[in-house]
């Protein structure tokens, strides 16, 4: 099955009026669906033409998440321009943050030498893009140049602008409000909503390295003060209750690059923030199916040559890594020491109303959102815990572990295919969570849901944050993780026999 497009986008439930554009073109009208962003919140409409106040970062609308439907012989120049949007962000987030004073006594600067360039050029890329898709038989979308703007916007608790580690024995105060829906995943997964207040002391060295690009003292929380918030899906008769567990390392090879081969293929450093690799090693930005299929891999089984890719997590305490002036690394302004995991587990698992089927061969699906501290939280997935402490989840906090305790990183994939496509133009559309009651949309099939449980031996404390793009701020709700299958037809059809017979299989 190759990356064939979808034609009927989809559309998240957080959506404001602004968002739902009508792109005109071919005679036609073609729904987008643009994520809002928090600028375009209800309420928020006028602040972005107004000054802002302790302004920490750039607010621009996503531009991927309004392309659901892009003829395939247009999907590498679509990409190479989108992966241009998101290093033109970058550079106009460097200069901000370089000139912040300036910016801070002068918003009249900002326009002048940040956001009006940046507009100019989404413009232009924009254009392309457009062209591109008139050019390969798609409707030519009219109307993106409104998503050329890009604003700028303080941090969320206005008190730092997202500025700077946490000191040794700083008091850290943070509020989660998570929902768990069953399996860990965001809307449409579950019924628990659990609103949880605490404070927690930690400490952290600050060494100043990141002073200004994040994570915020706010963004941490004790896990001891969060109340537990997890509930197991309940399983029915035709429920497929068994796993498959592949065991593929901890990536102490350290096999790490900046790339992202599935929404940025064939563009270095497309990330902007540096990937931990287990499973295929011939994964990077130019890397074919048969590329993939060709490659080695770490896993156990070595009918596993998928792919499974994470931001690596980064240790705030003023020690330098060998990529301290590349790129994805200190140019990018994700800065301090990597740590390798101390346990990964990669797991298979079914679906609590049916059986499921086989995931297609080069199957992409991308889980969480890496600019969610922008475009809000609507994709965000990722849950933060600390060992012995698995039934308290974050999404928007990193946790503060007692003393003993480990950080524990969970993602919990799509589980819901279409039937038809290995990928689509936004990288979301050919998947789906099931729903509350662990059913999938209809026109979807059931396939195993891939579940990532991430430890790391951190010191106590907050002094430590995932890779982000510059202008996310290392926030943790911008935590992500990506696959590709590469496992073999044979071992699929093992896993899949596994699980629906209620098995437990490695």
């Amino acid at each position: 099955m190759g990356r064939s497009i979808r034609k009927r986008p989809t559309f998240p439930r957080r959506m404001t009026m602004a968002a739902a554009a009508l792109f005109i073109g071919g005679g036609g009208l073609v729904a987008v669906n643009v994520y809002a962003s928090a600028s375009d919140d209800p309420g928020k409409a006028q602040v972005r033409a107004a000054p802002v106040t302790n302004a920490s970062t750039i607010d621009c609308p996503d531009v991927s998440n309004s392309l659901p439907d892009v003829p395939e012989p247009a999907r590498p120049e679509v990409d190479r321009e989108l992966a241009a949007i998101d290093t033109q962000i970058t550079d106009a987030y460097e200069k901000f943050a370089s000139n912040k004073d300036q910016v801070d006594r002068d918003p009249g600067y900002a326009q002048q030498a940040v956001l009006g360039p940046l507009k100019d050029k989404r413009t232009a890329s924009l254009d392309r893009i457009a062209v591109a898709v008139g050019r390969s038989g798609g409707r030519q979308p009219q109307g993106m140049q409104g998503l050329a703007p890009c604003t700028l916007r303080a941090d969320d608790d206005a008190r730092g602008g997202g500025g700077g580690q946490a000191a040794a024995g700083a008091q850290n105060q943070g509020q989660d409000q998570g929902q768990n829906q069953g399996q860990g995943q965001w809307p449409g997964q579950g019924q628990n909503r659990g609103q949880n207040q605490g404070q927690g002391q930690g400490q952290g060295q600050n060494q100043g390295q990141n002073v200004g690009n994040g994570p915020a003292k706010s963004d941490f929380v004790d896990i001891r003060s969060v109340r537990p918030n997890v509930q197991a899906p309940r399983t029915q008769r035709n429920g497929s209750t068994g796993f498959f567990t592949s065991s593929c390392g901890v990536n102490q090879n350290a096999k790490r690059n900046p790339d992202n081969v599935i929404v940025a293929p064939g563009v270095s450093n497309g990330a902007h923030h540096m990937h931990d690799y287990v499973g295929n090693q011939a994964t990077d930005a130019f890397s074919s199916d048969a590329d993939l299929a060709k490659g080695g891999t770490s896993c156990r089984n070595q009918g596993d040559k998928s792919t499974y890719y994470w931001p690596v997590l980064r240790l705030q305490n003023g020690q330098n890594e060998n990529d301290a002036n590349a790129d994805g690394g200190g140019r990018d302004k994700n800065v301090g020491k990597i740590q390798t995991p101390s346990q990964v587990t990669i797991k298979l698992a079914g679906n609590p109303v049916s059986k499921v089927t086989a995931m297609p061969r080069f199957l992409r699906i991308i889980t969480g959102d890496a600019k969610a501290f922008t475009n809000g939280n609507a994709n965000a997935n990722a849950s933060w815990s600390c060992t012995g402490f698995e039934n308290r989840q974050l999404k928007e906090k990193y946790p503060i572990c007692p003393q003993g305790s480990k950080v524990v990183r969970t993602f919990n994939f799509q589980s819901c295919w279409d039937g038809k496509n290995t990928d689509s133009a936004n990288h979301r559309t050919h998947v789906a969570f099931a729903g509350r009651n662990g059913a999938c949309p209809r026109g979807f099939k059931a396939i195993p849901q891939l579940q990532q449980r991430i430890v790391y031996a951190v010191p106590p404390g907050p002094g430590f944050a995932v890779d982000s793009f510059p202008e996310q701020l290392h926030k943790p709700v911008t935590d992500h993780g990506d696959f590709i299958n590469v496992f073999s037809d044979s071992l699929m059809r093992k896993a899949v026999t596994c699980i629906n017979t209620g098995r437990s299989c490695a």
